[in-house]
Formats: C-alpha cells, structure tokens, sequence
C-alpha cells in the first residue's frame, strides 16, 4: 500500500490578482518533483472574490492552464478551486490536474449566503471522488465543511480534502470541524486555508490541518505562509475500518 506524500500551500493570497498569486505559488514549489499530491487554497488565484464579472474566466484560462502545465513539470498532481465561468454561469470550481490534464472537477455545493456567493455562483449539485496511487479522495470546498450529511462519506473515499478562505473570526470552528468529519467518515481529513487580510477587510490565520481517521491532529500551521510536506500512510485507513467500521452500520435520509 502507497504512501501519499503532499504538499500544503499555505499563502496570504493577492486580492484579484492571478499572475501575481501564480508568482507566488512557483516561488514555494520550484523544483518540489517528488510529492505525489500539492493542494492549493480555494480560489487559490484571486482570493474569495464576489465579483466574479471581474476574476472568473474559462477552463482555457490562466490558472487552469498554469495547474496544468505545472502538474506536468513538477509529475504531480494539484487540487485548488478557482472561479469559474462556464454558458453565461459562475461556478467555484474545484479542479484536479494531474500530469498536464484535468482529471477531476468539483463545483462547491454549499454556497456562503452570509456573503452572498449564491447570489453570483451557482451551486453543484454532484459530489465526485477521484483515484490517485491507490487512494480514492474526495474534494470539497469551504464552506461544505460545516454539512456532514453533505460530506458523508458515501464513496467510501480514504481522504476528504478542503480548499478554503475560513476567516480567523470562526478558526475554532474549522479546527473542531475538520476533526469531526475525520472521525465520521473514518478517512483523513486535509484542510488547506489562506492567511492574510483579504480585499473585503477579513483577517485570515491559516490553521492548515491534517487529521487521521481517528480524528487526531498530524499537523496545524498558524499564521505561517509556505509550502508544507507531509507523509500519510493509507494502511491507518485500512487498519482503522478493520477494527472499527462504523460506515457499514451508518444510514443517510437523503
């Protein structure tokens, strides 16, 4: 059984500003050929903007292009959502490039009302997994975190990964959050958020977790920007469910 090695890109993200975050995000992985999974912020190129008639473009577009080209050269694969503008609709977009394609999309489902994003985005409505070196993952988005029955593990996935702008105001949520979805859906859990004040004046402190299907705490980075490398085993997936499946005897209402 393969172990995953991953990078967490933990960065105070330039408002609006893609060829600047790009700069960036090559400035932390030059030269980093030997991860197997990089995962980047949510709307990792521009910050969680809600002008999307301004930052959204197409799967032709810069940051998608340089996901691509990037996964290609580094022989990784890359996980972040981007703003998205796709028949006349926008979308907060999460892509998988692996190798130079994409291999995976997600569009978040749970849309942040307090800030208005179901105003100007449309929600997904599928959840989807993809497999990578033996592993099946799941990605979600932000906000999704705070709905478990949303999350639930249906796939059986061995690790549920969230792209994220969680203000520093609610970190303790995130933090509590993160664990309890590790421990109901028995799979690692990977939250990667930003640090830094945002265009709309919220203060960002990171707290980029890892946590094991036990819901213990691998890794937290506070108030840190970098690049960040851990090693996970999927044996303590395997190993756990062995002992203790509770997702065979769990039934969802849809």
């Amino acid at each position: 059984m393969q172990n995953l090695k991953l990078g967490l890109v933990q960065m105070d993200i330039v408002w609006e500003n893609t060829p600047a975050n790009i700069e960036k995000i090559d400035g932390l992985l030059n030269g980093m050929t030997d991860l197997d999974l990089i995962i980047l912020p949510e709307m990792f190129n521009t910050g969680f903007s809600m002008d999307p008639a301004c930052i959204a473009e197409g799967e032709d577009g810069n940051a998608v292009s340089w996901m691509c080209k990037a996964s290609a050269e580094l022989q990784t694969t890359i996980i972040g959502s981007v703003a998205i503008v796709e028949n006349g609709k926008y979308y907060n977009r999460c892509f998988v490039a692996s190798q130079g394609d994409i291999i995976a999309r997600y569009d978040k489902h749970n849309l942040f009302t307090m800030a208005g994003e179901e105003k100007v985005y449309t929600r997904g409505t599928k959840n989807i997994s993809f497999e990578l070196k033996g592993w099946k993952i799941k990605p979600l988005v932000c906000y999704d975190l705070r709905f478990p029955t949303w999350c639930y593990n249906k796939e059986e996935a061995d690790l549920l990964i969230f792209p994220a702008n969680w203000p520093a105001k609610r970190i303790s949520h995130w933090s509590a959050l993160l664990k309890a979805r590790a421990i109901e859906n028995q799979a690692f859990v990977i939250g990667v958020n930003r640090v830094g004040v945002d265009g709309t004046g919220k203060d960002h402190n990171g707290y980029s977790t890892v946590v094991n299907p036990m819901g213990e705490l691998i890794a937290e980075h506070i108030n840190e920007s970098g690049l960040f490398i851990y090693e996970i085993n999927r044996e303590e997936v395997d190993n756990f469910k062995a002992l203790f499946n509770v997702l065979h005897d769990q039934r969802v209402i849809e």
